[in-house]
């Protein structure tokens, strides 16, 4: 039995998939001095050897060109304190580093403080998916960050969220 084929009608398929929690991430580079990035929470790890991870970011960004003239990027993984951190980021036409600390990483990409955690990676491959780029980047460093209390930042049905605490069901 096959079912009728229809139309999927963008904003019910943004619903649907804003029922799928996801991290936050914010993807950065720099190109001669000027550190770029954007927020992301299409992020996902691809393989363990080679160590690879994804994320994909709308064909028409403006940060995105820059970021693969550079060749490499970072994935700062937001910690549940960073909410301003992501707006500012997912924002276009404003100055998104504005009061934003940050030093650079091994490989030349800008490490935002406070993050949960951060893999410097080199761009690997890159594939045209519909209105998107599927970017997957070789981890060249990585640094997990020690504070046992740190909560990542979650986006779940158009918001953020918190884990429930240790232990609760």
């Amino acid at each position: 039995m096959s079912l009728p084929s229809t139309a999927i009608e963008p904003m019910r398929f943004r619903e649907a998939l804003g029922h799928y929690a996801s991290g936050i991430t914010v993807i950065t580079s720099q190109v001669d001095g000027e550190p770029l990035g954007f927020t992301c929470q299409s992020f996902y790890s691809v393989s363990m050897s080679p160590p690879l991870v994804s994320f994909s970011v709308m064909s028409s960004s403006a940060s995105y060109p820059k970021i693969r003239q550079a060749g490499r990027f970072m994935v700062n993984i937001l910690s549940g304190e960073q909410v301003r951190i992501s707006n500012q980021f997912a924002s276009k036409g404003t100055d998104k580093w504005q009061g934003v600390q940050w030093q650079e990483s091994p490989l030349g990409n800008p490490i935002i403080a406070g993050s949960l955690h951060w893999l410097d990676c080199e761009i690997h491959a890159e594939h045209v998916a519909g209105d998107h780029l599927i970017v997957i980047g070789e981890v060249k460093a990585l640094n997990l960050q020690q504070a046992a209390a740190a909560q990542p930042l979650l986006y779940f049905k158009g918001q953020y969220c918190n884990l429930a605490a240790p232990g609760a069901v």
